[in-house]
């Protein structure tokens, strides 16, 4: 199989990959790790699942650790605009060339009698990387569930499950309890879990859970708490460091209990010889950046990126909308994917707004405009539609006045899209042409 020597023709392959779809199963990404020689048995990992707020929680990890001087690596997923984004060392981006390589190296693992998914891929890439790298610790964030995710083949220092509400049900189940079912699968022998989970019933069965692998269990809200202060500003109780006025630049509430979540992790680390200054944290925590959530773009009018993704996301943007109302209107431009519970997801948004422009991001689960519009026939606002995300947002910039606010939402391939567009245009790109990029699965 000859190498790529061009990055983009490697990536449309790559991508490509998407034909076989979403398999659940370890199999693969073991066959690829194996037939690579990877001892990834061996590697320090941090595991995170969770429905929401699992990124934002490996980014923060991943700043402070990186200011503790740790050769630190991040896998993560979806990217937003470039796909360099899912593979970070020390906080930075993999490079183009770098990211050619492993291309080029796990493709000439592949058996072509298992042919690997597209995430199984990208997966197999993140191992090979960090090992070849030498980093440490390294955080894994799961693409879907945790049970049967590409990722779940180690066991790490901590496991970390942010929280559980409805999502995915058609891959992981229909109810609370088989969601956690599957999230609680990255559960290890020994390895204490982090939560923020707050349901009794799902609290109940990642209890259980630990107590069948002999894995302590620190929960947020009762080990752990946060508490903000002032905007961007919170305390940190914790399991057994407490810390004031700490900073944080992510936008809304609930990146306080993100954070105390990082910070429970960042204290068990210390007990496993990763000691981390109290000057790290700080640093790291004030320094962090995590795109299209509750982002604020530079140009006028005002407009905000947010990847709200399902209903637990929507109600925590209605919830930081409604403690920042615009002057003027409000206008929406919402792409959302099919397999979500889109009528829940625009109960929380549609009535903050006055205009929504409904869009639909390049991928293959994105729902159609005229279905979206359908829904939002009860509610009294404008209705609009586009078929791309670049000419909704340009229209929705075209009719918003000085006085007004954008929020791009629904799905983190619609913001990846929107900031695509944002890029361009800062670099001086005619405003009313269309971003081009690879799909993000």
């Amino acid at each position: 199989m000859a190498a790529f020597a061009d990055l983009a023709r490697a990536q449309a392959w790559v991508f490509d990959l998407q034909k076989y779809g979403i398999k659940f199963g370890l199999s693969s990404t073991l066959s690829l790790l194996a037939r690579l020689d990877i001892p990834f048995n061996q590697g320090s990992y941090l595991h995170v699942a969770g429905t929401n707020g699992k990124g934002s929680v490996a980014a923060m990890l991943s700043a402070v650790l990186t200011r503790a001087g740790y050769p630190v690596g991040l896998f993560t997923s979806p990217h937003l605009v470039r796909f360099e984004e899912r593979f970070r060392l020390r906080d930075h981006d993999i490079s183009a060339e770098g990211l050619l390589h492993l291309i080029n190296r796990v493709r000439e693992a592949i058996d072509e009698a298992e042919p690997p998914t597209f995430f199984e891929f990208a997966a197999a890439m993140a191992f090979l990387y960090f090992h070849e790298e030498g980093a440490r610790p390294v955080i894994l964030e799961t693409g879907m569930g945790g049970r049967l995710d590409a990722t779940n083949i180690v066991t790490p220092l901590v496991s970390i499950i942010t929280n559980i509400s409805l999502d995915h049900q058609y891959f992981l189940g229909e109810t609370l309890s088989a969601i956690a079912g599957e999230k609680a699968g990255i559960i290890k022998p020994g390895a204490p879990l982090v939560t923020y989970a707050r349901q009794k019933r799902v609290l109940s069965l990642f209890k259980e859970r630990c107590r069948e692998l002999a894995a302590p269990i620190y929960v947020g809200g009762v080990d752990f708490k946060s508490r903000g202060i002032l905007r961007g500003r919170f305390s940190y109780q914790g399991l057994r460091q407490n810390l004031e006025n700490l900073s944080v630049p992510l936008a809304g509430r609930h990146q306080y209990k993100n954070a105390a979540v990082a910070l429970a992790v960042i204290e068990l680390l210390q007990e496993k010889g990763f000691p981390v200054p109290e000057q790290a944290i700080r640093e790291g925590l004030s320094g962090v950046r995590w795109p299209g959530r509750l982002e604020r773009m530079p140009q006028d009018p005002r407009v905000i990126l947010d990847g709200a993704h399902n209903p637990d996301a929507a109600h925590s943007l209605a919830r930081a909308l409604k403690q920042e109302r615009p002057p003027g209107r409000r206008f929406l431009v919402m792409g959302i994917m099919a397999d979500k519970d889109e009528e829940a997801i625009l109960g929380s948004l549609l009535p903050l707004a006055q205009t929504v422009i409904f869009t639909r991001p390049r991928y293959f689960r994105a729902a159609k405009t005229g279905d979206l519009a359908r829904l939002a026939q009860p509610y009294s606002l404008e209705v609009l539609q586009e078929p791309e995300v670049a000419q909704a947002v340009i229209r929705a910039r075209s009719l918003a006045g000085p006085e007004d606010q954008v929020v791009v939402t629904g799905s983190l391939y619609t913001v990846g899209e929107a900031l695509e567009y944002f890029e361009q245009l800062g670099r001086g790109g005619r405003e009313a042409s269309a971003a081009t990029h690879s799909p993000k699965p």
